[in-house]
């Protein structure tokens, strides 16, 4: 994400609690964030994804995800 967005989101926060957002500056918090946090899940997943695990006998596969209900 661009510098200047993660920039904007502070400036956006700080107004926030120092006294409050107009409803449009609340839209463009929302989106901002959204699309931050859109960020953060895809690189997130990228490193996930990149993830080998290597085994005692030492044969190497790609961390897989769970089957759901599996703790």
């Amino acid at each position: 994400m661009d510098p200047k967005k993660i920039e904007r989101i502070n400036e956006l926060a700080r107004k926030k609690k120092a006294g409050g957002l107009t409803p449009e500056e609340t839209k463009e918090q929302a989106a901002l964030r959204e699309e931050y946090l859109a960020g953060y899940r895809e690189n997130l997943k990228s490193m996930l994804d990149s993830i080998v695990v290597q085994e005692k006998d030492g044969s190497r596969h790609p961390l897989r995800k769970k089957p759901s209900g599996e703790s």
